[in-house]
Parts: structure tokens; C-alpha cells; sequence
């Protein structure tokens, strides 16, 4: 799993999640989730496993954000785990949708780092 992935997400990964999480939350909510998943571990989850219980299809291989994830494995770099909301039995991609689709055009059952909240 470390070979593809950071430990920890990056700071500006918490407010891109905000920003999504503002669409289907209030902004009290979604702030509150954003703390959360900076409190809880980071677990592991297979990349078809996240798409199913998300509900959302593959971003397509010629997306400019899957493409540019692919560059940056294939260059050696490191990606930020995944940030997931758990909602009224729904699978939230607060964010990362991205970086799961181009992981699993790898291989879909490779592990991807997750906060799960």
C-alpha cells in the first residue's frame, strides 16, 4: 500500500472535502465531518469495494484528474488517502473520487488508504 500512497492526507485535502460535503450538508455539518476525519485512522479498503458502496461509476482512463494520478504513480509520487462520509447507509466520496479511478485501472483490487467517518 505505501508504495502508491501517503500516510496521512494533505491539509488541503480537508477543505476540498468541505467544499463537496457543503452540496449535501449544512456548512456546520460538513465542517464537523472535516474534524472528524482528521481524528480517526486511516484504514484500508479495495478500490471496487469504494466504487460499489458509492454507487459512483469509473471515471473515465482519459479524465484529465485520473490522468494526471496515473503520471504522478507512474513517476514515483505519492497520493493522499481517500476522505469517505458514512450517510444514511451511502458511501460519500468527500474526496479522492479521482485517485480511486485511476488506482483501479491498476488493478481494482488494490488497497486504498481510507478515512472513514
Amino acid at each position: 500500500m505505501d508504495q502508491f500512497w501517503l500516510k496521512n492526507p494533505e491539509p488541503h485535502d480537508y477543505p476540498a472535502a468541505i467544499d463537496y460535503l457543503e452540496l449535501l450538508f449544512t456548512s456546520e455539518e460538513s465542517k464537523e465531518h472535516a474534524e472528524n476525519l482528521k481524528k480517526v485512522p486511516t484504514i484500508v479498503k479495495k478500490a471496487k469495494d469504494v466504487l460499489r458502496a458509492s454507487n459512483l461509476p469509473i471515471l473515465p482512463q482519459d479524465n484529465i484528474h485520473v490522468r494526471q494520478d496515473l503520471k504522478k504513480v507512474k513517476k514515483g509520487e505519492k497520493l493522499s488517502p481517500i476522505l469517505l462520509v458514512r450517510s444514511d447507509h451511502k458511501l460519500i466520496i468527500a474526496d479522492g473520487y479521482h485517485r480511486i479511478c485511476a488506482l483501479y485501472y491498476l488493478s481494482e483490487d488494490l488497497d486504498i488508504p481510507c478515512r472513514l467517518v
